[in-house]
């Protein structure tokens, strides 16, 4: 990476190539949250859940701070299930802002398991808000779901997190997913749509192999 931006001050390297570089970085992440995260044996549910899920949501890191206004921003990157397997990642972005009384510093990893075809096409859409669409349900679990079997067979999408800081717990409400086109036209030299990457397989890039087999061994 040093030596990319080293090269890249330069005019060494194609500005394609540098994109390229940070998603790539995103999707590396994500392969490791689903592996810490789903090899706790904890979560032993949650790879059941996995196992049927029609996609998935990984968040390696959504960074929330706050005195009195507070904010949440992350990368995140959407993956689907058809008769072929996983499909390759398209790329999104977490935020939101709120206003009331706290204090403190939250790092977290999220994983969303997508349950319900309603769900799947709710986060492909160009933004999707928690909690405003009432036709969209989300369950929000801690780390370790044991126990939470009903609750997350109720919902379409099943988030859970891994989260160090001040705050307590994660809380989803009034966050907002939103597409990042340019990632994806950056990540496959093309501008495929999620729609495109997540149901159809039109994004192929090897570096999305490792997420892909992560997924399907968590899954089995």
């Amino acid at each position: 990476m040093i030596r990319l931006l080293f090269l890249a001050l330069l005019g060494l390297v194609p500005i394609a190539a540098q994109a390229q570089t940070e998603q790539q970085a995103l999707v590396d992440r994500a392969t490791l949250t689903v592996q810490e995260m789903l090899s706790d044996t904890s979560n032993v549910q949650a790879r059941k859940l996995l196992k049927n899920a029609k996609g998935a949501m990984v968040c390696p890191r959504v960074f929330k701070a706050g005195f009195i206004l507070g904010g949440e921003g992350g990368s995140c990157v959407l993956v689907g299930r058809g008769e072929k397997g996983w499909s390759s990642p398209a790329f999104y972005g977490m935020g939101s802002g709120s206003v009331g009384f706290q204090i403190g510093v939250q790092d977290s990893q999220i994983i969303f398991l997508i349950l319900t075809e309603n769900g799947l096409r709710a986060l492909m859409n160009s933004q999707f808000k928690f909690g405003a669409d009432a036709s969209v349900a989300v369950a929000t679990i801690g780390v370790g779901v044991q126990g939470s079997t009903t609750t997350a067979l109720r919902a379409d999408i099943v988030a859970f997190a891994a989260t160090r800081g001040l705050f307590a717990g994660v809380s989803l409400e009034g966050s907002v997913i939103s597409q990042r086109s340019e990632w994806n036209q950056a990540y496959y030299g093309q501008s495929f749509s999620p729609q495109q990457i997540v149901l159809s397989g039109q994004g192929q890039n090897p570096g999305a192999e490792p997420l892909r087999e992560m997924l399907t061994r968590m899954g089995e």
